[in-house]
């Protein structure tokens, strides 16, 4: 209210100079002392009234204008549906808020040009570099060359994170939605890991995977095969394992991947899914940072959850969750 006054001032203390002037001008032709009195007082009154009054459609005005707002998703189309004041002061700001929303949107757009440009070149170039990783690949294998096979997954999974990275904003263009079971997930996944597995020697274990899910099959993959990749990377046990297990509940389907690794410290648990988080205990050879990341990311567009925990020196859990709805039963 007394900003609404301050706001007012000018205009009131015009208002009572006239009133005074116009009372004294009375007073001076001899009217009755009473009446003018009287005058000043039903004039303090209707002043009042008047500033309550205002005051009160000023800020309904302004709640139906915030509330307009704040319904709205894209915040910087507000100025299509205000309506254009009538007073020059307002029409001001408004001719200001429009310039300033037509900039903005003109700058969005041209920035949504230039992400869809850049998407579109590190699709073409990721499609580009697999041949020849797929070539490289395959002389490994006739060569029967172990380290150059290792060094071909770790760009192959490197190149796959510049891909999903690129794609993470707007996954909905390549999202598709279908019921499948968590083992032929795990299946797909294992096979692509399995020489790493193998020269390895970590042991895969498997339990309670016949639980179908309703996701999208090329996210998932790439997600889980994150967390494996993040889980070898720091096995330091002579026995390497990995256990992957399923569980069910009435609303979720919770898939489990524990690895019996070097584990983490307690108190870098809070940020292993900032972007190119590494550790302050863990060995940083050939790490990005970038797979936990993007998993999060990627987990948060899909609508599913994923969590960990870690026990240092122990093990490490990580836990992703895919809630149950109409669609689960449905599809």
């Amino acid at each position: 209210m007394l900003e609404y006054i301050e706001e007012k001032i000018w205009l009131i203390l015009w208002y009572t100079t006239f009133v005074l002037l116009g009372l004294v001008t009375m007073f001076l032709l001899d009217m009755d002392t009473t009446f003018l009195i009287f005058s000043f007082i039903l004039y303090c009154i209707l002043l009042i009234i008047y500033i309550i009054v205002s005051y009160h459609f000023s800020k309904k005005k302004n709640k139906e204008i915030k509330k307009i707002v704040d319904k709205l998703e894209e915040k910087y189309l507000a100025s299509e549906l205000l309506k254009k004041p009538k007073n020059i002061e307002n029409e001001a700001y408004y001719y200001v808020l429009k310039k300033a929303t037509k900039s903005m949107n003109d700058k969005i757009t041209e920035l949504e040009h230039k992400y869809q440009d850049y998407e579109e070149y590190i699709e073409s170039f990721v499609h580009e570099i697999k041949t020849p990783l797929a070539a490289l690949s395959l002389y490994s294998d006739n060569k029967k060359d172990s380290e150059l096979k290792e060094e071909v997954k770790k760009m192959d999974n490197l190149v796959e994170q510049v891909l999903f990275y690129a794609r993470s904003e707007a996954t909905e263009k390549d999202y598709f939605v279908k019921k499948i079971k968590l083992s032929e997930i795990i299946h797909q996944v294992l096979m692509q890991n399995k020489d790493y597995l193998l020269k390895k020697k970590i042991r895969v274990e498997t339990n309670n995977l016949d639980l179908f899910v309703a996701t999208d099959e090329k996210w998932v993959i790439f997600i889980i095969n994150q967390i494996i990749n993040n889980a070898y990377k720091y096995m330091d046990k002579k026995e390497k394992k990995i256990e992957i297990t399923g569980y069910e509940s009435k609303n979720q389907v919770t898939l489990e991947i524990k690895d019996n690794g070097c584990g983490i410290k307690e108190s870098d648990l809070p940020r292993v899914f900032e972007k190119g988080f590494t550790g302050s205990n863990r060995k940083k050879e050939h790490s990005t940072g970038m797979g936990l990341y993007l998993s999060k990311k990627l987990c948060k567009r899909l609508n599913l959850n994923i969590t960990l925990d870690s026990q240092k020196g122990k093990s490490t859990t990580v836990k992703i969750i895919f809630p149950k709805s109409s669609l689960h039963d449905n599809i």
